[in-house]
Formats: C-alpha cells, sequence, structure tokens
C-alpha cells in the first residue's frame, strides 16, 4: 500500500510504485481533471504541482511522488492564485477546446507562485513544454498579466 497526498487529503492506494502519477489520480483516486496527452511530458496536459512544483505526472512515478503534496488542477479554486489564474482565464476566454488548460493553468500558477511579476521571458520560460493545440497562446500569456496584476493588489 502507498500513501498519496492529494488536495490535502491522504489516499492509501494499492498499485505499483512505477505506476504513473497520471493513472494513479485519474483512474484510481477518480480526479479527471488532469488529462493525458502525449505520456512523454512534452504537451503538459497532464501537469500537476508536486510541493509546489510543476511536474508532468505521466512520467512521474508513483514511488517518486509518495511523500510530497501533490495539487490537481480540482484545488485551483480553493487556492488564492489558482483563483485569480482561473478567472483571468475566463475573463479572456482563453479556453478553446478546453484539453490543455488544466495543465496551463497549472504551470500558470506555478510560476505565479514563485514570481509575481514575470516578464514575457519569464512566462515563456515557465510555460514551454504546455501544447495548446488550439493556439491559445496569446490569449494565455494575456491572462498570466492580468492573474499577476491580480496577485500583486491583493498582496
Amino acid at each position: 500500500m502507498t500513501t498519496l497526498t492529494i488536495n490535502g487529503t491522504n489516499h492509501e492506494l494499492d498499485v505499483p510504485d512505477n505506476m504513473p502519477l497520471l493513472w494513479a489520480i485519474r483512474d484510481i483516486v477518480q480526479l479527471t481533471g488532469t488529462k493525458y496527452g502525449c505520456g512523454m511530458a512534452l504537451c503538459g496536459a497532464c501537469t500537476v504541482h508536486l510541493d509546489g512544483e510543476a511536474i508532468r505526472s505521466c512520467t512521474t512515478t508513483v514511488g517518486n511522488a509518495t511523500g510530497g503534496n501533490i495539487t490537481t488542477i480540482e484545488a485551483m479554486s480553493s487556492d488564492p492564485i489558482g483563483q485569480q489564474v482561473q478567472n483571468a482565464w475566463l475573463d479572456l476566454g482563453v479556453a478553446q477546446c478546453g484539453y490543455c488548460q488544466a495543465g496551463q493553468i497549472m504551470s500558470a500558477t506555478a510560476l505565479l507562485k514563485q514570481n509575481d511579476d514575470p516578464s514575457e521571458t519569464e512566462i515563456q520560460d515557465a510555460m514551454n513544454g504546455n501544447i495548446c493545440r488550439c493556439g491559445t497562446y496569446n490569449r494565455i500569456r494575456h491572462a498570466i498579466h492580468q492573474a499577476a496584476d491580480a496577485v500583486q493588489e491583493e498582496a
């Protein structure tokens, strides 16, 4: 048995340590907001936070995540910075098909938790590897700036 702490709740799972974290989150714990995209950590659809850092859950094993605090898109509405990011996404109509957006929001939130006033280059670096097949990159970038402004106003 393995214990994973996901969104503040301990989950006892009978899964192998080498199982991708993504499958434990989606198939076992039934938190389906985190998406499967490529399975090779190239697209970002599976992005979650592990101890506050954005990681790709498709290539992170359960064993490597054990003992850490895992946060998924389902918890962003109760996170002050995650709320600002989600609000900016809605205000600017970022999502088109929406498939990649959970991963995009998770990466953007991790960035703003580390740096509430990112430059264009810092945004580009943080979002590198998050692919949007619909091409909403300009809206994503604008939403991150809007969320950063809102986070700074609350500080």
